[in-house]
């Protein structure tokens, strides 16, 4: 993922281009990772090793969204809606 893509998610998710740490923006990244693995997975059946990086990338999502459900459940229910991640 190049940085300028990068810094689009932060834009659209965090408070700047710059805003790396917040919860939203982490989320953000980690979904679209998880949807290009995803993708990736689909084609490449037996790589097992990027199998792997995705279910712990999924795990730190899930926490990541976790911490924003027990903190503010209004930017917990704002990023969910906005990823389309939940039903």
């Amino acid at each position: 993922m190049t940085v300028l893509k990068k810094e689009d998610i932060f834009k659209e998710f965090g408070k700047s281009k710059k805003d790396t740490g917040s919860a939203e923006s982490q989320v953000a990244l980690f979904s679209k990772r998880i949807d290009h693995l995803s993708n990736h997975l689909k084609t490449n059946a037996k790589d097992f090793n990027t199998e792997k990086s995705l279910v712990k990338m999924v795990g730190k999502r899930r926490n990541l969204l976790e911490y924003l459900k027990k903190t503010d459940i209004e930017r917990y229910r704002d990023i969910i809606k906005k990823l389309g991640i939940r039903k």
